[in-house]
């Protein structure tokens, strides 16, 4: 199957970084956290569903052939009238090199198409010349150890969707559109978390801030501290699960502890939410 790679480019505006991603790591590796979402400005169409297969950041100087890197992705179908009004797909979220991100791309299927609001699907042709993939230039972004750098790709379907002048009702419903994509890029800061304490503190337990994606689960991890208290940084916005694992056992003759799990749990821009104390037996 042929791969079509999209990208006429009316407008880009970056802006700002992101602070801390992860309150431990692992293997102790000095690394930065990339996210990629896609948000959308309405457009008059019943669904817009975009058939995208990979997407790439550059590394290098401009025209290196060797500066593109693929990220991890899986390949699917996104209808993005479904994330307007501060909604976003997170398509990419992965530990990266700290260093200068240069461009970004998005690299589509043949299979992107239209439901009109006359209930009609109307395939998105993409002009024979677009071959090179939406190519997104990033001025001055910097991704730095132990910090998260968000990529917002707000793509305009009103300016994005083109019909054809010459198109009528009874021709060929594949060639009533074109698809020339007009993206703003937007870099954001993560700067929400969540803290709160534990009791008791001698359970010792790691701490899961669990939020739903496209991509599936996106989970944030950290360990209280001997006092009890723990805080989880550079988050996004949403609403997440908070999950509770004890580390060690009660001694004998007190209550075992318990794994315990927090629902609801809301976070927004630029605030940290309490959670107060959380009792663990």
């Amino acid at each position: 199957m042929k791969i079509t790679r999209l990208f006429p480019l009316a407008c880009v505006a970056l802006l700002g970084l992101a602070s801390c991603s992860k309150d431990s790591d692992s293997n102790g590796a000095e690394t930065s956290k990339l996210e990629v979402r896609l948000t959308d400005a309405p457009g008059n169409f019943r669904s817009v569903v975009l058939d995208v297969r990979q997407v790439e950041v550059h590394l290098k100087e401009e025209n290196d052939p060797d500066g593109w890197k693929m990220l991890t992705f899986t390949p699917q179908a996104i209808n993005v009238l479904e994330y307007v009004n501060g909604k976003s797909a997170l398509l990419v979220s992965e530990d990266f090199a700290p260093g200068d991100l240069k461009e970004i791309r998005l690299i589509l299927g043949p299979d992107s198409y239209v439901i009109g609001r006359d209930g009609q699907r109307y395939d998105l042709k993409t002009p024979s010349g677009q071959t090179s993939g939406v190519k997104l230039k990033l001025n001055k972004a910097t991704l730095r150890e132990r910090e998260t750098f968000q990529l917002l790709l707000d793509f305009d379907v009103a300016k994005s969707i083109v019909e054809r002048g010459n198109w009528s009702p009874g021709n060929d419903k594949k060639e009533r559109y074109l698809l020339k994509p007009v993206i703003r890029v937007v870099a954001q800061g993560l700067r929400a978390g969540i803290r709160g304490t534990v009791n008791p503190a001698a359970a010792l337990p790691q701490i899961l801030a669990i939020r739903s994606t496209i991509l599936g689960p996106d989970t944030v991890s950290t360990s209280a501290d001997a006092s009890g208290a723990y805080q989880l940084g550079g988050l996004a916005a949403g609403t997440y699960r908070v999950e509770f694992f004890p580390s060690t056992t009660a001694p004998t003759g007190q209550a075992a502890y318990t794994n315990v799990v927090r629902t609801g749990v809301v976070v927004t821009n630029d605030n940290v939410t309490d959670l107060g104390t959380t009792a663990l037996n």
